[in-house]
């Protein structure tokens, strides 16, 4: 009797061990099967912003070390200030309204005002602060679908170079050709990233989208510049009574900073940044228009 109760014993034990084994085996390969969807969804996402963002040649080489890490932070953390700002202003602040520019925003250590321009920081901080709702989604909106995608292939520190290169050159076109009034908004960085993208897209026109991809995309970005620029030309020249006349001269200088110095680094997927002269020919050009309009700040502003 023990002999068969022992042995019923080592029967259930075998049975749980290999119940517990086939589990593990079963969990096991569910894992391995998510694993394989993931990796297939990303590697399909790498494919797509590869189609998007590079010419034909180099996209091979960008799938082969293509990752997220580090992930688009520069954008993102951008994005999220810009947002936390426009929320302060437009909730917290007395006003607590969605539009924001009014005395409050006026009054903001952020903006760009011709008579602080001894304040430097404001050149560059003006980004962070909106004239209204659809001023901030629409700059956000654009420099979240097109930043992430170029921060995935180029990384963080080129995109951020591009992206302060547009800020720092809006700030100065404003101050040179519409030397009395204030700025606000990230519109010269958002439209650094949309022009060294549209050079590269331009240049590379056989390899890169397709066609009918092309005109999608240009159509839609047709659409964007048209309505952001009209809600900034109207800020400028049709701003209500009780407000106060905003810049529109960003986006423009912006756009440029992008067509030299945006499209000299986005061209630069596979190779050195620093060894290619194209790059210091652009990075010239644009500390000399930086340097006049230094000098016509400090002695021929009108503001002054």
């Amino acid at each position: 009797m023990a002999a068969a109760h022992n042995l019923e014993m080592e029967e259930d034990v075998n049975l749980n061990r290999d119940r517990e084994m086939k589990e593990m085996l079963e969990e096991e390969k569910m894992r391995e099967d998510r694993a394989g969807k993931d990796t297939f969804r990303l590697k399909k996402v790498h494919r797509i912003v590869s189609k998007w963002m590079l010419p034909e040649p180099v996209r091979r080489t960008y799938l082969e070390r293509a990752n997220c890490l580090p992930p688009p932070v520069f954008i993102i953390s951008i994005s999220i200030a810009e947002l936390a700002v426009f929320i302060y202003y437009a909730v917290w602040k007395p006003q607590k309204q969605w539009i924001t520019l009014d005395s409050g925003i006026l009054e903001s250590p952020f903006i760009y005002s011709p008579e602080k321009r001894e304040e430097a920081w404001r050149f560059i901080s003006y980004m962070l602060v909106h004239a209204g709702i659809q001023h901030v989604l629409g700059n956000l909106v654009m420099q979240l679908v097109l930043g992430i995608p170029l921060e995935m292939v180029h990384k963080g520190l080129r995109v951020g170079l591009v992206y302060l290169a547009g800020v720092i050159a809006g700030s100065l076109a404003s101050s040179i050709f519409d030397p009395l009034k204030s700025l606000v908004g990230a519109s010269g960085g958002v439209y650094a990233l949309m022009g060294g993208y549209f050079m590269n897209v331009l240049v590379n026109f056989r390899g890169m989208i397709p066609a009918f991809g092309i005109i999608r995309l240009l159509l839609i970005t047709v659409l964007i510049i048209v309505s952001d620029m009209g809600f900034a030309l109207y800020r400028r020249f049709f701003v209500p009574a009780n407000g106060s006349p905003v810049s529109f001269a960003a986006h423009i200088a912006g756009g440029f900073a992008g067509m030299s110095i945006g499209y000299t680094v986005f061209s630069c997927f596979d190779k050195a940044l620093l060894k290619d002269p194209r790059f210091w020919i652009a990075i010239a050009a644009y500390l000399a228009c930086v340097l006049f309009a230094v000098f016509f700040n400090i002695f021929l502003s009108p503001a002054n």
